[in-house]
């Protein structure tokens, strides 16, 4: 991942609904990026009993909660948050893959947001520095969820 991230847009976010569908394999990291998400998300505006936060078993459920969100009502945002480190073989390529490649077909066939907050590391030292080091990755997902839904109601009117 870059540290180059864009600066923020004002956007006003205290009427966005956003839903999170985080992972609880990797419990403590996916702990750790939302907390983060929800800071930030509060920080923009987006008032606390706007967001639904739902949990799945692992990555690979992500793109499934994220589209039970959006069809149950559709939020202005979704953010989809788990943690992949590699193993001792190519299963967690496949689940990177899958749950990148599924989140953006949610996407694509709702019109709606979905951000994906899926770190892939190489070791637990790597996934640990991204979810609670200092460059702050939940906010970074939280701030594409604004922009996002901000350009979404812009261009929906």
């Amino acid at each position: 991942m870059s540290g180059d991230s864009p600066v923020p847009e004002p956007v006003d976010a205290s009427g966005f609904k956003i839903a999170i569908a985080a992972a609880r394999f990797n419990g403590p990291l996916v702990e750790a990026l939302l907390l983060r998400v929800r800071a930030r998300l509060s920080d923009c505006g987006v008032k606390d009993r706007n967001v639904a936060v739902v949990r799945v078993p692992g990555s690979n459920e992500l793109p499934v909660a994220a589209r039970l969100l959006v069809d149950r009502r559709p939020p202005d945002a979704v953010i989809a948050l788990g943690v992949i480190i590699r193993g001792g073989t190519l299963h967690y390529e496949l689940i990177a893959h899958a749950a990148t490649q599924g989140l953006q077909e949610v996407a694509l066939g709702s019109r709606v947001p979905v951000i994906n907050g899926v770190i892939v590391a190489e070791n637990a030292a790597q996934a640990r520095a991204r979810c609670r080091g200092r460059i702050d990755r939940g906010a970074e997902f939280a701030d594409a969820a604004v922009s996002m839904a901000a350009l979404r109601r812009g261009l929906s009117r």
